[in-house]
């Protein structure tokens, strides 16, 4: 065994601990650490008195100061909304039609709109509008109810068959499979000749008959050459653009199942402001009217 060296004078102050012949020195900590140490513990107690801090069962102590971060993001958008209370007030008495004629007000609307857009809109119709599976692209100029200034603020502030609002734009597509109101080699045909409309039908031999299912079953709401009525939300079946999807298989459960989309009415959940400047937002998108 090695006799430790002991390079330190005297007897220095020590823990107690020792491993592997190696002690641990108990020197006292600095006195300006300890003051700032102290008094971050001052601090932290004043500042959990004062502002809210504790977690409670439904909120949290309110502090003694009162201060609440929402109540003063609550006061901003009160601030934003007083200077825009003008513009607002120019905005919903202004007619649609005419809004481009003030390209200041029409500028203030597109962008306020888009704001409203990215907010409420963009989870079903995408960031860009350009749709998905069932939420229609709003980019073109394929419209179901109409893509005119006053029809889309119509579908807007109502909705589509939803329950809120008595004037959400209706229609109902009968579900011609699962009602038994046609038959399997019935639905075959008129999806074979709804496919040849704007391409290639799976079984060509079947487009006659299924033209005459259509034109028993299908015309009275798509119209006689299949390119829809917007007075009933009922598609155009001419032109290859497909809310559900054009293949066989969609086209077939479209046929079987029907489809029954719904869109909440915005009326009760926005301002007539907001509402027209995402009107004014999704009409200059690219397929307005």
């Amino acid at each position: 065994m090695t006799k430790p060296v002991d390079k330190f004078k005297g007897d220095p102050n020590t823990t107690g601990h020792q491993w592997d012949g190696i002690e641990e020195f108990d020197n006292p900590m600095p006195r300006w650490w300890l003051w700032t140490f102290y008094a971050t513990i001052i601090w932290g107690v004043i500042y959990t008195i004062a502002y809210p801090a504790w977690p409670l069962v439904n909120s949290a102590t309110a502090g003694l100061m009162g201060w609440s971060s929402r109540a003063d993001v609550a006061a901003e958008i009160a601030a934003v909304e007083e200077a825009n209370g003008p513009i607002n007030a120019k905005l919903e008495q202004m007619e649609l039609a005419a809004l481009t004629s003030d390209p200041e007000l029409n500028r203030y609307a597109v962008s306020a709109g888009g704001a409203v857009f990215k907010t409420w809109c963009a989870q079903c119709h995408g960031s860009g509008a350009a749709g998905a599976v069932g939420y229609p692209n709003l980019l073109d100029d394929d419209w179901l109810w109409g893509g005119s200034v006053e029809d889309i603020h119509a579908t807007v502030s109502y909705g589509i068959r939803n329950e809120e609002s008595d004037d959400a734009r209706y229609s109902e597509m009968p579900a011609f499979g699962r009602d038994e109101l046609l038959e399997k080699g019935e639905i075959d045909a008129v999806v074979n000749y709804v496919m040849s409309l704007s391409g290639t039908p799976e079984d060509a031999t079947l487009v006659t008959v299924g033209a005459e299912v259509f034109a028993d079953n299908c015309a009275s709401c798509h119209g006689d050459t299949a390119l829809g009525d917007r007075d009933q939300g009922a598609p155009n079946l001419a032109d290859a653009i497909w809310l559900y999807g054009g293949d066989y298989a969609s086209l077939k459960e479209t046929v079987t199942n029907s489809r029954y989309g719904v869109m909440p009415n915005w009326d009760s959940r926005l301002t007539e402001a907001e509402i027209r400047a995402v009107t004014a937002y999704v009409h200059q998108l690219g397929g307005g009217e």
